[in-house]
Formats: C-alpha cells, sequence, structure tokens
C-alpha cells in the first residue's frame, strides 16, 4: 500500500510555524491541510515573509473549519497530537493514508475534539511538566516518524549531507 500522508493544522495562529511546516511538507511530498480560522491571513506576502519560497512545491488545501474537515474526512486514519494521550506517536503504525492533525499554538485541539477520538491520540514524549514542544517542530517529528516507517518512500535518500 503506497503511502499517502496528510499534515492537518486546526487553526494555525503562527504564520512562521506555517511556513515551516509548509516548507517541510514541500520537502517530503505530504499535504498540508490548513484548517480556518487562521490567526493570520495566508497571503503570498506574509507567506514570503514567513521565510517560505516552497510554496508552489507544496500542495495545499484549505477548509472553512474544524468540524467541517472532521465531516469531509471521517473514517480516515488520523492522529490527534496531543499533550493529553498516554500513547506515543511512535507506538502508532502508519500506512496506507494517514492525516496528522495538529492544533492552534496557543490551546491545542479542543478537548471536545480529543474526548470524540480519544483512541487516535498521540503524544510526543518530553520532560513532566513541560507543555509542548513548537508546533513546527512537532509536526516535523510526525512527519518523519511516519516516513522512516516506510522507509521514506518516495524521498531521494543519497541527496541527505
Amino acid at each position: 500500500m503506497s503511502l499517502d500522508l496528510h499534515v492537518v493544522l486546526f487553526e494555525p495562529e503562527i504564520p512562521q510555524n506555517t511556513g515551516n511546516i509548509a516548507r517541510t511538507c514541500a520537502c517530503t511530498g505530504a499535504t498540508l491541510h490548513l484548517v480556518e480560522p487562521m490567526g493570520f491571513r495566508a497571503t503570498q506576502r506574509n507567506m514570503k515573509r514567513a521565510g517560505l519560497d516552497y510554496w508552489d512545491k507544496v500542495t495545499i488545501v484549505r477548509h472553512a473549519s474544524v468540524q467541517q474537515f472532521l465531516e469531509q474526512y471521517a473514517g480516515k486514519k488520523m492522529y490527534f497530537f496531543t499533550g493529553k494521550a498516554h500513547r506515543s506517536y511512535c507506538d502508532q503504525q502508519y500506512e496506507g493514508e494517514v492525516y496528522l492533525i495538529f492544533g492552534r499554538e496557543s490551546r491545542g485541539i479542543d478537548d471536545e475534539i480529543l474526548d470524540e477520538h480519544a483512541d487516535e491520540c498521540v503524544r510526543i514524549p518530553m520532560r513532566e511538566g513541560l507543555r509542548s514542544l513548537n508546533l513546527s517542530n512537532a509536526a516535523a517529528l510526525g512527519i518523519y516518524e511516519v516516513l522512516r516507517q516506510n522507509d521514506f518512500e518516495g524521498l531521494d535518500e543519497e541527496g541527505r549531507g
């Protein structure tokens, strides 16, 4: 089964994080889903300012709301990244069509959504008492774990420095 990787940002607030994640998606072939409302306007000028010159190399899908996204993609393999989960993101088996979902920088994914998808929640291990990693770092960890489990399918491994 071929890997089809999707990264989903629920209501992202910081354009630089979104730009970094878009760059990682471009470099890895993942599709980026941006779910409104966002804390910034996704204009070409704002995105350029976020330091990304890869916009033409990433597939971006926009969604009007979290609820619209969840309804449209119901039944897909979704993994909700949250500090409130007990299962490590490394303990999951990722294959086929995969959706890695990340919440807002300020408060993550709403509790109601996490409760509805409790079996699909994963966490990145970190020291006790610390809330979270930077959003773009968390997304990169998730993306590369999926790719590692799939032998970096579709990537040029010889280009690594």
